[in-house]
């Protein structure tokens, strides 16, 4: 758990319409990584608003937790402004691009901003053609008195969100585009949506979509269509609404929904059950698993600079990498935060979430597990089959409890991660 803090309470100065948002800081000494205004002020501020909502809802078991806390990047040419829901089963981002920004960059960087509800209130009352002023910093509250100076206002970044940003940049970096909405055929859609918790099948017929019990072809997953209900008042604003999702296995599966609003986009990514967190989704394994992740990593991670767009192929060059073991590099990056994934442009970005001594086995027990089965000898190959223990695995199958109850649907149990690492050291 790594504590961060705040210099005061985020606002939104009613005389100059100045939205103020305090964070915990960033790479220099009382960091400034962005003073301007923001275009399109009223859709910013609605945008805003559906970032924090997400933030403070809990979509599987509702409890009175603690609203978290939205992550903000500067990646030079836009702002990013992350953040799960309380059950982290929906991922939200708002990416502010270059055309509605106005005003200065400092410093690229990453950091987490207090939404509070005085200034949710102060985003609702903001209204077409009112200026929005934003800066990003300081780095922290210190009060000095006789005995000292002390930092104020520490607050935890969840665990488990670190796990999401992982499991999601990894699911997301599979998606295809599925289908495209017009804003008028999106809103009939969004309102006229079942209000079960029941995984169902958004299928492209016509203009719109239809809702099927069954996978097809371009089906995209919709697991709890409520969780889809933030979006709504943003399609008043909308260019287009698109449509994201891996092949359609007949299994749920995670999906992700984006408005595109021209100078900004806001994208959901809702995990494949309302039952389910995108922190458990098992889908960073693989890379975590592989042999060299942990050295390729390191080099990968200090050729990175918070570009808002990563080339596999020119890390690949630059590293003398082959481009899969630069992408199970990502994988092991992103478990400390340090890369997502922009469906829009099918493309990693960097980030750098305050997280510090990340102990990656311990976030991951079934690949803890699958290390000490390693370590222990307890696995033996036989052709195509393995023997772990009591277990045998073929494939991606094992005869395990955990294959038995998951099929694979989150991601390899700790006896098939076993057998691929020593398969791939022979």
């Amino acid at each position: 758990m790594h504590s961060y803090a705040y210099v005061a309470d985020s606002r939104l100065d009613e005389t100059r319409r100045a939205l103020g948002l305090q964070t915990s800081g960033g790479r220099a000494p009382n960091p400034r990584f962005f003073t301007g205004f923001l275009g399109d002020s009223q859709q910013a501020a609605t945008a805003l608003l559906a970032i924090a909502k997400i933030a403070g809802t809990r979509y599987f078991q509702p409890t009175t937790e603690r609203l978290r806390d939205p992550v903000v990047t500067c990646n030079g040419d836009r702002l990013r402004f992350e953040s799960f829901s309380g059950c982290c089963g929906v991922y939200a981002r708002l990416d502010v691009l270059g055309d509605a920004l106005d005003g200065e960059v400092h410093d690229r960087g990453t950091t987490n901003v207090d939404v509070n509800e005085p200034l949710r209130r102060a985003l609702a009352r903001v209204t077409k053609g009112d200026p929005l002023h934003l800066t990003v910093g300081p780095d922290q509250v210190e009060v000095g008195t006789l005995d000292g100076a002390v930092v104020e206002k520490k607050v935890p970044l969840p665990p488990r969100w670190l796990r999401g940003f992982a499991e999601t940049q990894v699911l997301t970096s599979k998606f295809d585009l599925k289908a495209e909405l017009a804003p008028m055929d999106a809103q009939r859609f969004l309102k006229t949506l079942p209000k079960g918790r029941v995984a169902v099948w958004a299928v492209p017929s016509g203009k719109s979509l239809r809702l099927s019990g069954t996978a097809s072809a371009n089906a995209v997953c919709l697991a709890g269509p409520n969780r889809l209900e933030t979006l709504i008042p943003l399609l008043r604003f909308a260019k287009a609404v698109r449509l994201y999702g891996p092949p359609a296995d007949g299994k749920p599966v995670a999906s992700g929904w984006e408005v595109d609003l021209g100078s900004q986009r806001l994208t959901l990514v809702l995990s494949p059950e309302v039952t389910r967190g995108l922190s458990g989704e098992g889908a960073v394994l693989d890379g975590l698993a592989a042999g060299d992740a942990d050295t390729d990593a390191e080099l990968i991670g200090a050729l990175l600079d918070f570009e808002p767009r990563v080339d596999i192929a020119d890390l690949a060059d630059r590293s003398g990498l082959t481009p899969a073991r630069v992408k199970d590099a990502l994988a092991q990056l992103g478990t400390s935060g340090r890369v997502g994934y922009d469906l829009a442009e099918a493309s990693y970005f960097h980030r750098e979430l305050p997280y510090d001594g990340v102990d990656i086995q311990a976030m991951n027990p079934r690949l803890r597990n699958a290390k000490a089965l390693v370590e222990q000898n307890a696995v033996s190959w036989d052709g195509d089959t393995a023997l772990v223990g009591d277990y045998r695995v073929n494939g991606e199958a094992c005869t395990c409890q955990w294959w038995a109850e998951y099929r694979g649907g989150r991601g390899k149990c700790k006896h098939v991660l076993a057998a691929d690492m020593v398969r791939g050291k022979a």
